[in-house]
């Protein structure tokens, strides 16, 4: 491997770093990174399961800007919404 591939590499390793992780995972001290079968099993011993829908994105954005100030994130907020709506946790 030469000099240009080894970089290109380091490249796409922090592109697809932040796709996974997005901002919170760049530059935080101590914390230790989870690989993701290891929190797909954190995840599920949680009762948590993925779910996906399609949004507008006016809301999507408003969920966004909320789940900034929300320690939890998007999913945090997303769950307080709901059972404010009235869904059961």
């Amino acid at each position: 491997m030469n000099k240009f591939q080894l970089e290109q590499n380091k490249a796409f390793k922090l592109a697809n770093d932040l796709k996974q992780g997005g901002k919170g995972q760049i530059g935080v001290a101590g914390q230790a990174k989870v690989d993701r079968r290891e929190q797909r099993k954190l995840d599920q011993a949680k009762g948590l399961v993925p779910f996906a829908c399609k949004l507008d994105e006016k809301l999507v954005a408003q969920l966004k800007e909320r789940a900034l100030t929300n320690e939890g994130g998007l999913s945090e907020v997303l769950v307080e919404l709901l059972v404010k709506a009235g869904l059961e946790r």
